[in-house]
């Protein structure tokens, strides 16, 4: 008789504090880690982009270009470039090691909230309370995006990609899925103005953050509600939503100084 196997241990959530960044930035509008999770960017109403190693605490570079305070940044996966885009109407191009400006693309009528590359880091996509989604090609000088997306009716509020798909949030309350192989576009209506969207790790589901203080996880094919999840505080700021490593549990920032955990089935 053959025995189930265990079932295998439930991660740890983070439970105390184990570093301080003091960015001398201003206001921090946004902390991104890299892929690896060795560096983290910090983005400052400064007009700067910090690179750091969180876990010394130690600053290694700053980016100085924007011409008003950068609102996302986002790192290559090789390490080697960083995008970010800002209240300048800007998307930046950086090289990390020299950090010099490699370019900047300019063409959103508004600031740029979001930023991400593709996995090849040959495309840039950013979002804009303009309404637009805005594919830029990095390895060509032309001046204009390669692809917008325009189908949402208020600003874009965040922005990811997976293999063959762009997964946008707005505060029209929609959250839109692009899938690139078909041109295919499929829209989930939840509402209230959405802050933050993000895709499982296995990619089979959604998340998303809305200023109803509710977090959503919607299948991703059918658009069905799979679950909800309350208690943190949501009502006027742009929070972050993430699924951790094993889809395990649901995190997300609570206005009222806290982070908050979920677990994902119960």
């Amino acid at each position: 008789m053959a025995f189930p196997r265990p079932r295998p241990a439930r991660p740890e959530l983070p439970r105390q504090r184990v570093q301080t960044l003091q960015c001398g930035q201003g206001a921090v509008r946004a902390a991104r880690f890299n892929a690896d999770g060795n560096y983290c960017l910090t983005c400052g109403s400064d007009k700067t982009v910090k690179l750091w190693n969180p876990h010394k605490g130690t600053a290694l570079r700053t980016y100085q270009g924007h011409g008003y305070e950068v609102l996302d940044a986002a790192g290559s996966f090789d390490n080697s470039q960083i995008c970010s885009g800002g209240a300048d109407k800007a998307v930046a191009l950086w090289d990390v090691t020299t950090g010099q400006v490699v370019r900047k693309y300019r063409g959103h009528a508004g600031k740029v909230n979001c930023v991400q590359f593709n996995q090849e880091a040959t495309v840039i996509v950013s979002g804009s309370i303009d309404s637009t989604v805005r594919c830029w090609d990095c390895r060509s000088r032309r001046p204009d995006p390669i692809q917008v997306l325009d189908e949402a009716k208020d600003g874009i509020s965040s922005v990811k990609l997976s293999a063959y798909e762009i997964l946008t949030g707005s505060v029209d309350g929609r959250v839109r899925r692009y899938d690139l192989r078909t041109g295919q576009l499929c829209s989930d209506y939840i509402g209230s103005p959405i802050t933050s969207v993000c895709f499982s790790k296995d990619g089979q589901c959604v998340l998303a953050a809305s200023l109803d203080s509710t977090l959503r996880l919607l299948d991703k094919d059918t658009g069905e509600l799979l679950g909800e999840y309350t208690g943190h505080r949501s009502t006027t700021y742009r929070l972050d939503c993430v699924l951790n490593e094993q889809d395990t549990h649901v995190g997300c920032a609570s206005e009222d100084g806290h982070v908050y955990f979920w677990d994902l089935v119960e």
